[in-house]
């Protein structure tokens, strides 16, 4: 097992209710999961979101922590939220990452790998783990 690590698991999910295809407007949710896997408590500083849609057009997002809050993990515990993107085509996807300052000050970066933000399928897009 590493000394620094975090798991995190992306469940995207369409927003019909909140979209509006007709101007170009489709909104998604997705729910994070992070685990902290590592052997050290480490706290989420900050994350980078990289928002890509159907057209090429690329946002970057920086901000501090996870939904206003820098979750400090134990070994063993999770941190579940749910945000949300919009996107001017019904298809698209994510990436990023976070970034982590273990207790013993060791700091770190954890990858979010690619998901995709889906209008035309069931489920608005697939579980993606890492």
């Amino acid at each position: 097992m590493a000394k620094y690590q975090l798991h995190v698991e992306v469940l995207p999910r369409f927003l019909p209710e909140q979209s509006a295809p007709e101007q170009g407007h489709f909104v998604f949710s997705y729910t994070i999961t992070v685990t902290n896997t590592g052997d050290i408590a480490a706290q989420v500083i900050s994350r980078t979101w990289n928002v890509n849609d159907a057209n090429g057009h690329t946002e970057k997002v920086k901000g501090l922590g996870l939904v206003g809050r820098q979750p400090l993990l134990q070994p063993g515990e999770k941190f579940e939220y749910t945000s949300g993107t919009r996107l001017h085509t019904p298809t698209g996807t994510m990436h990023g990452s976070f970034f982590c300052v273990a207790e013993d000050g060791e700091k770190f970066d954890t990858d979010v790998p690619m998901f995709v933000l889906d209008a035309l399928s069931a489920s608005g897009g697939g579980r993606t783990l890492h």
